[in-house]
């Protein structure tokens, strides 16, 4: 199995300018170089998307911590609420 390497816009941008300058400036439709650019647009994309993807998954995250209760805060009751909860009186 072959490794891959993810196209990117550099590289893309080299194969472009190698097809242009043998075609006199031009790139056909759907030739190698305009693959490779739809490629590395997309590639980018996905990148930037992912990204912004894990900021907003962690500000949901480190926001939640302040606003939902701590299931294992002392009892209100002050009776015991069960082993290994954290929450039962020291010395019992």
């Amino acid at each position: 199995m072959t490794k891959k390497t993810p196209m990117t816009k550099e590289a893309a941008a080299r194969i472009q300018s190698s097809e242009a300058l043998k075609n006199g400036g031009k790139i056909e439709k759907g030739s190698f170089a305009a693959r490779a650019m739809r490629t590395a647009s997309i590639a980018e994309n996905n990148k930037a998307e992912r990204k912004e993807s894990i900021i907003v998954k962690t500000i949901k995250c480190t926001s939640n911590l302040a606003t939902e209760p701590n299931p294992n805060y002392p009892s209100k009751t002050g009776k015991p609420s069960g082993k290994k909860r954290g929450n039962t009186p020291k010395g019992k």
